[in-house]
């Protein structure tokens, strides 16, 4: 029999073992814990010294791999992004499969998303397909682009007419927006060109106003043909792009007819081109805006200051009132019209003839005798008669023909009724 060791002081009492005083027989198994002592857990740690149980460690949450869920495919979600929006559905499409492929590879979660987005973006891209080839896409585009411009200056076009917000007409400060109207009732401008800029740099605001100076000017006659149609307040001016709007895509200069009143406004259409004008009344606009144009380039020095150059432009307006006689005499007029053309016709010949007499002179006294009685042809009677017969206006906007003259003085008239 075996006595066992007296208690280590160092160690603590075993609360399993039976007092020392009330010694037992030996056994296989420890003694019952006392009332109220907690047994060890199944599965528990080991037993500690000489028998006991050593202290019990609960599982942690942080510190086991299998209480943590598979992070989500990245790529998933960028396709499921891009099939929901319908942008770029080719690209989904190939989020979508590549996003599958890591999935099974990596263990990632995600798998409906790649499903989706790759389904959704399939879907987008068939739309795109059928859009593009019944060009529904370019009539949709189209009408986005006018909805955008609605009221915009970009959006105007030749013959359209319409308000400046405010009331202002000075289009010497940059105008932006605009209200159209129906060219029908009052208005503040009409659009008679639309000049593209090709340069790829804005071209500054003076070489933009160069631009616009020189092309409205030319193309205003294009428009309004008949020069006496046109009010005597009506002047020429045009929108411009600023260096700010030439950045969102402004790219031209929007000539445009308005009062240089600002308190009167413009009534009716000045248009008068092939749009509004028969071929008889074209022929016989085209052919006095010929004569026009050279009385247009009459020297701005006298004849007592250069006889010369002053003769040198009566021969030109000698031979081009004979060619645009001819042109009259060559075509077949209706009844109506060709004996108000015939003298018309007369009245040219004449004054072809006093503007040789001019060009040969021998002296300034002597050209302005055949200058003055030359200019009373132009405009003259005939030429109302003329355009009478054909239905255009008969009022001439500077009062009247040119006879009487003395000297240059009366070409700045010629000028001011071409600049309209």
């Amino acid at each position: 029999m075996s006595i066992p060791p007296p208690a280590d002081p160092q160690q603590p009492e075993d609360p399993f073992r039976a007092p020392q005083s009330q010694p037992q027989g030996p056994s296989c198994s420890p003694a019952p814990p006392p009332p109220g002592a907690a047994y060890p857990p199944p599965g528990g740690p080991g037993p500690g010294p000489y028998g006991a149980p050593a202290p019990y460690q609960p599982w942690a949450q942080g510190y086991t791999p299998f209480n943590r869920r598979p992070a989500v495919n990245g790529v998933a979600i960028a396709a499921l992004v891009l099939g929901v929006m319908c942008f770029l559905p080719a690209v989904g499409l190939v989020l979508g499969v590549i996003a599958l492929v890591q999935i099974r590879r990596r263990g990632e979660r995600g798998r409906p998303m790649a499903i989706t987005g790759a389904v959704l973006s399939a879907l987008g891209l068939a739309l795109w397909v059928v859009s593009l080839s019944t060009g529904v896409a370019s009539d949709a585009w189209a009408g986005f682009k006018e909805g955008f411009r609605d009221g915009s200056v970009t959006a105007l076009q030749q013959g359209d007419c319409f308000d400046v917000p405010g009331g202002g007409k000075n289009f010497d400060d940059y105008v932006d927006y605009v209200d159209e109207v129906p060219c029908s009732r009052r208005h503040d401008a009409e659009v008679f060109a639309v000049v593209p800029l090709d340069q790829s740099a804005y071209p500054g605001r003076s070489g933009v106003w160069e631009i616009g100076d020189d092309k409205c000017s030319e193309l205003s006659a294009a428009y309004a043909m008949d020069p006496w149609a046109v009010p005597e307040n009506v002047e020429v001016s045009y929108l411009w792009p600023t260096s700010d709007s030439w950045e969102y895509g402004d790219h031209e200069i929007t000539c445009v007819f308005t009062s240089g009143s600002e308190a009167d406004a413009l009534t009716g259409s000045l248009r008068a081109d092939a749009t509004t004008l028969d071929a008889d009344q074209m022929l016989f606009l085209a052919t006095m805006a010929k004569v026009d144009d050279v009385l247009a380039e009459e020297p701005e020095d006298l004849a007592e200051d250069d006889l010369k150059v002053n003769q040198e432009w009566a021969r030109d307006m000698q031979g081009r009132m004979a060619a645009e006689a001819e042109v009259l005499r060559a075509r077949t007029w209706p009844s109506a019209v060709q004996g108000s053309v015939d003298a018309l016709i007369e009245d040219m010949g004449d004054a072809a003839a006093e503007w040789g007499k001019a060009a040969g002179a021998r002296g300034v006294d002597s050209f302005y005798e055949h200058y003055d009685t030359a200019y009373g042809y132009v405009d003259g009677d005939t030429t109302v008669e003329v355009r009478k017969a054909l239905g255009l206006a008969t009022t001439p906007p500077y009062g009247g023909g040119f006879g009487g003259g003395s000297g240059g003085g009366d070409s700045g008239d010629s000028e001011d009724r071409l600049d309209v």
